[in-house]
């Protein structure tokens, strides 16, 4: 079968090729399609994400990568190198597990060489490959502890060390943070980023929190029942979401069912069965389209239900504060509309302040307005606990 040429989406910006290219992969266990299908291009150089939650293929994907797994039918090229059929061992890629899998009767220094030693590389390299992994990952002085001398956090980067000494084209890292306390992991994703841009590899990363993919991806493929969702930047998919799901599992939010009335120049307007019509941002709808208007909390404007209650213009509804939740720099609630739907708002700290029942206002404007296609899920808004 021929291999389809890189598209320009799939190009590096400084015009190479893809250094992953995955081509319909497939993978079956029984009757069930783990992946089913996916074309990624993954460029050289990017810190890319494969995020989505449990059981959508991405950890699949990554075990096909790396040789763990053998796809059911597809093809993976490094390269222009088609590495489909070849052993973990021969690919020019490496793996970081999240149970760490260091040996516990070594220390630091030969946890990570026990890939060069395999390798019979001299000892003089030896030292001086696994000095500088131990550097880059910030371990220097350790190298003669064993992993239970170790916090959580210092495992996680001796098995990073281990993984980069071998100079592998490609980087794969299966939630490599996932066992670690919050407050560590945000501190590791931030040294995570900085190992990745000064040693300068393909880093193909999987991960179900969406804060940890936003945080460190140049792009990110968003996966759902082992099909890729949307595949783009963070801000993108974050803004500009092609669908309900990706909608719903990159942040938050609030769903308005509603027809499109007229689409003029890139604008649409809906009239929302809530009741008033509003403009939005068209996307791929036409006029009769039944859609849903998603709208993300902070977009949302809350003003008092009151004749001196001002705001910017835009569509409107009454409602009263039914839940609240103090998040520390914000405070999130959520207002029961007389249109009899429920929306999250998010607004800062330290603004007016409402209580359960206060009668309310809730506005937004038309950029903030995302029309995509019907669901049948209903509202993405979750009443707080």
């Amino acid at each position: 079968m021929a291999i389809p040429a890189a598209t320009e989406t799939e190009q590096h910006p400084g015009g190479a090729a893809a250094d992953v290219r995955l081509v319909d992969l497939r993978k079956d266990f029984g009757e069930v399609a783990a992946v089913d299908g996916i074309d990624l291009g993954i460029r050289a150089g990017e810190f890319f994400s494969l995020l989505g939650p449990s059981g959508c293929g991405k950890t699949t994907t990554l075990r096909m990568i790396g040789g763990f797994e053998l796809p059911t039918s597809g093809r993976i090229l490094i390269g222009e190198r088609d590495i489909t059929g070849e052993p973990p061992e021969r690919r020019p890629v490496n793996m970081v597990f999240q149970s760490y899998a260091l040996f516990p009767h070594l220390d630091v220094f030969e946890n990570v060489a026990f890939g060069l030693r395999r390798r019979k590389t001299p000892d003089a390299e030896i030292r001086h490959r696994v000095g500088h992994s131990l550097e880059l990952v910030r371990l220097s002085g350790l190298d003669r502890r064993k992993p239970d001398q170790l916090s959580g956090g210092q495992q996680q980067r001796v098995a990073l060390a281990r993984a980069l000494v071998n100079r592998p084209q490609v980087l794969l890292l299966d939630e490599p943070l996932g066992a670690l306390d919050l407050k560590l992991r945000r501190q590791l994703q931030v040294e995570l980023k900085r190992v990745q841009l000064e040693v300068g590899i393909t880093f193909v990363y999987v991960t179900h929190d969406q804060e940890e993919a936003l945080a460190l991806s140049d792009r990110i493929a968003v996966m759902d029942r082992g099909r890729v969702e949307q595949v783009g930047a963070p801000e993108e998919l974050y803004d500009a979401p092609q669908t309900l799901f990706v909608a719903g599992f990159i942040g938050t939010s609030n769903l308005l069912p509603g027809t499109i009335e007229s689409v003029d120049d890139g604008d649409v307007l809906v009239r929302l069965q809530a009741g008033p019509q509003c403009l939005a941002r068209a996307g791929e709808a036409k006029r009769g389209d039944e859609v849903d208007l998603a709208i993300r909390p902070e977009s949302i404007q809350l003003v008092r239900d009151d004749p001196d209650a001002v705001g910017d213009e835009g569509p409107s509804l009454r409602g009263e504060i039914r839940q609240s939740a103090y998040l520390g720099t914000s405070v999130s609630h959520i207002v029961g509309t007389d249109a009899g739907v429920s929306l999250q708002v998010v607004v800062p700290r330290g603004g007016e302040r409402y209580g359960i029942g206060d009668a309310v206002l809730v506005r937004w404007r038309a950029a903030d307005a995302m029309v995509l296609p019907r669901s049948s899920a209903g509202s993405a808004v979750e009443e707080l606990a």
